[in-house]
């Protein structure tokens, strides 16, 4: 009966660290690999990157369209901008402008 009551603690330990040793485990396991896990954290981390960088472009090519959308308010109409604006728009040229005509 000694070794019995022996043995029985013994595997009811054995049993517990191996159960809390297989949650622990699972819990690591989909940390690392799960949806949400370090793996999946560094491509977002990624496309966070490439988005940063996309707005950076974007952010630059607003600007350039607000400076040339000034030049072309009422108070100040910058007088060369208009006229290229006009020149394109209605397929006119200067009697002093040199047009080179390619192949």
């Amino acid at each position: 009966m000694v070794v019995r009551r022996g043995l029985r603690s013994f595997f009811i330990t054995l049993a517990l660290y191996l159960v809390s040793s297989g949650a622990v485990g699972y819990f690591m396991f989909h940390a690392q690999h799960g949806s949400r896990g370090l793996e999946a954290r560094g491509g977002l981390q990624e496309s966070l990157r490439t988005m940063e960088d996309e707005i950076k472009i974007l952010t630059g090519e607003r600007k350039s369209w607000e400076q040339r959308l000034a030049l072309m308010r009422d108070e100040a109409v910058d007088r060369d901008l208009l006229e290229e604006r006009a020149r394109s728009t209605l397929g006119r040229v200067h009697r002093n402008d040199l047009i080179l005509m390619g192949r």
